[in-house]
């Protein structure tokens, strides 16, 4: 009997998934194995006799760069019925703030339903009318409380909860690594969807860890939830350890030394200054009109461990000061091992704020939503200094810790 395309195409993903390169020829002493990994190597027998639906973008990604719907769909161990889009997209066609809305997807016929900003009953109902009984999550993050993937990680957690819904976490690495937690944590009356709960600026974990925080700490009751760990994959590795391809979580995360920034310099975000959008080095480049070599001088006058800084000028292409040549800095991270992202991005705030007549903080006060509260805005307008701001907040990031200790899978 000739074979169906759908058996053939399940016997090459089979293989493809199991036989495809790894990370051992760089690192043979270790092999990493993603969430997805080891989910489809088992066979999928976590979601034997369950229809399920994915929440996932273009990160989902095998290591050959095949996307993880189009394996699952051809792969008749899995009955997949429904994919959930979060800001950017699915297929990931949209730019900061924006989504794709419903359709069918193209490649697979499958319908798409989009979850950016629906949360609550809202996004309960979706799940429902997808008629889905497991909603697995697949997606890269890049280790910073104000990257919206892990708020969409929790708002579906909850959704799943209040439409009786299981929920399956597959994990991938944090690019910044999970040595620990760092910076300012959440206050709850600054919640929005760039910070649901009180979660450190860096918060050093895996959505899968971060999943079994949620679950137990912060949703109104706990959903059923299983978590497929990661395996070969320790905290102290950066991105490229994994051996795995990199693929852009949004528009602006080009590459994971992007990410190794990012949870110190979007704070630029808050401010008058452009934070690099429009660039070819988004969140490394920071600048605006009228600042000139003396920033990246006293910046490196502090000595901040692991990072250097140099004049730069640059014209982003949109977003802030578009079409218009700026000056600034960028960022130079010599050494990551003893790099804090979050300490350099307060740095470069109270220095910006030094020698630039023309700093402001936008005026909706972003800065306190990216923060977690007002505390940073209004020490630095007062003229603390870098370690006075960041002694400010070690109280709450030592509470942070010892809770987030409980929840950690890896050493």
């Amino acid at each position: 009997m000739r074979p169906s395309r759908r058996t053939v195409l399940t016997a090459a993903t089979t293989a493809a998934v199991s036989t495809a390169p790894t990370a051992a020829a760089a690192q043979p002493h270790r092999q990493l194995r993603t969430g997805f990994e080891r989910l489809a190597h088992d066979g999928y027998t976590l979601l034997d006799g369950q229809k399920a639906g994915i929440v996932t973008n273009p990160t989902g990604v095998t290591r050959d760069v095949r996307h993880v719907v189009d394996v699952m769909h051809a792969d008749t161990r899995v009955d997949l019925r429904a994919v959930f889009g979060p800001e950017h997209g699915f297929r990931g066609t949209a730019q900061a703030g924006g989504s794709e809305g419903r359709y069918d997807d193209p490649a697979t016929g499958l319908p798409v339903y989009d979850t950016y900003l629906k949360s609550g009953r809202p996004l309960a109902d979706i799940f429902t009318a997808s008629g889905v009984d497991a909603v697995v999550f697949d997606i890269q993050d890049v280790g910073a409380r104000f990257y919206t993937y892990i708020w969409t990680l929790y708002d579906c957690m909850e959704a799943a909860r209040l439409a009786g819904k299981r929920f399956v976490v597959l994990d991938r690495p944090n690019p910044a690594t999970g040595r620990a937690a760092l910076g300012p944590v959440l206050h709850k009356e600054f919640a929005t969807f760039v910070g649901r709960q009180p979660v450190s600026q860096a918060h050093g974990m895996t959505v899968a860890e971060l999943a079994r925080l949620f679950n137990k700490e912060f949703l109104t009751e706990p959903v059923p939830l299983e978590t497929v760990p990661m395996s070969g994959w320790k905290r102290s590795d950066f991105y490229d350890a994994s051996g795995l391809p990199w693929v852009p979580p949004s528009p602006n995360m080009p590459t994971p030394e992007t990410a190794l920034v990012y949870s110190g310099t979007c704070l630029f975000e808050g401010t008058n200054l452009s934070e690099g959008r429009g660039t070819t080095r988004p969140f490394e480049l920071l600048g605006a009109e009228g600042i000139d070599r003396r920033w990246a001088a006293t910046a490196n006058e502090l000595a901040l461990p692991g990072v250097r800084f140099r004049e730069a000028y640059f014209a982003p292409t949109f977003s802030k000061f578009q079409g218009r040549t700026i000056g600034g800095v960028q960022v130079h991270v010599h050494d990551r091992d003893v790099f804090d992202p979050v300490r350099t991005g307060i740095a470069l705030l109270v220095t910006a704020r030094k020698v630039w007549s023309g700093f402001a903080w936008r005026p909706d006060h972003w800065i306190d939503k990216l923060t977690g509260s007002a505390r940073v805005r209004t020490m630095i307008d007062a003229g603390a200094d870098t370690d006075e701001v960041v002694a400010g907040w070690q109280e709450e990031l030592a509470a942070f810790r010892r809770t987030r200790r409980k929840y950690l899978l890896y050493r």
